[in-house]
């Protein structure tokens, strides 16, 4: 696959599978958005290959199988190896393109690779040690590509992995009839032992107080995340803070949206309705345009301002 080729590849997968995300990547100036789409590509193909099924007499390897090969053929192709795939080509040049730590790259495999045999947590902290590598990682990856004002390279780093926090926790409460679906549950079990919920509930569906009053208390630690990410933003370059401030009204909007539903997550996926999604977009698109012209009129070594 061509270099081309494969970036158009992200692109639909992120398209496809990232609604909220992609409508926030429209935000970003051309050649900052299809590295974001190759860092989100790599990300969801891994994640598809944990969460397909598992070894079958015709595949024995499975699942583990499927995330050994991807990670030989990472190594691999980082090493200057030609390698058929179709998200490694973008990947790997968008990794050695903005010197993206390969220590953030193994700390999002490690995790993947939890999820094929780490179905509980026992603790908030357990589960902040797993999103370690499925969220702030991310987070880390990503901030090379949105870049940062002079000088804030590292104080941007914390906020960086708070925000992947809030939006994973976000989206495990979204999706926790998907994810026990699976045999995962991501709600630490302390939780549901503190308000009195069960598995059983999960699995009938249960609408009662106790596992509403359990969801109001994750997407108050998710608010938390928000909040504690939020003075990063303005660390970021100019033209990047559109794409994230809308990315994170998007997400923050899901917790909203769970609010509203009386915080029931069984009995329907929480959705931010599309007006609202066009909405936040529309907000946030004077402020793109103009940075980005700006950012094309700075003279060449000028810098951010």
């Amino acid at each position: 696959m061509t270099l081309t080729a494969s970036y158009e590849h992200c692109r639909r997968l992120n398209a496809r599978h990232g609604r909220s995300f992609y409508l926030a990547t429209l935000l970003l100036p051309a050649w900052k958005r299809r590295h974001v789409h190759a860092l989100y590509g790599f990300t969801r193909h891994v994640d598809d290959i944990v969460d397909a099924c598992g070894e079958t007499a015709a595949d024995p390897g499975g699942r583990a199988g499927a995330l050994d090969a991807v990670t030989r053929r990472l190594t691999a192709s980082l090493a200057g190896e030609a390698i058929a795939d179709p998200v490694l080509p973008a990947f790997v040049h968008t990794v050695r393109s903005f010197g993206i730590e390969r220590t953030d790259v193994d700390a999002f495999l490690r995790s993947m690779r939890a999820d094929l045999t780490v179905t509980r947590y026992g603790t908030y902290d357990d589960l902040l040690v797993y999103m370690e590598g499925s969220a702030a990682a991310i987070g880390l990856m990503m901030l090379p590509v949105l870049e940062t004002v002079p000088g804030a390279a590292r104080p941007a780093r914390e906020p960086a992995r708070e925000l992947g926090r809030a939006f994973q926790l976000t989206n495990f409460l979204r999706d926790v009839a998907e994810d026990l679906a699976r045999g995962r549950v991501y709600l630490p079990q302390e939780d549901l032992a503190k308000f009195g919920v069960t598995e059983d509930d999960l699995h009938g569906g249960g609408r009662g107080r106790a596992l509403r009053e359990l969801v109001a208390f994750e997407a108050d630690r998710a608010r938390d995340h928000y909040r504690h990410a939020l003075d990063g933003v303005e660390l970021l370059a100019p033209s990047s803070r559109p794409c994230i401030r809308a990315a994170y009204q998007l997400y923050g909007g899901i917790l909203d949206e769970i609010a509203a539903a009386g915080h029931d997550v069984l009995t329907a996926r929480a959705r931010v309705p599309r007006r609202r999604r066009a909405a936040i977009f529309a907000r946030h698109l004077l402020a793109a345009s103009a940075a980005g012209r700006a950012e094309r009129r700075q003279p060449a070594g000028g810098g951010l301002r």
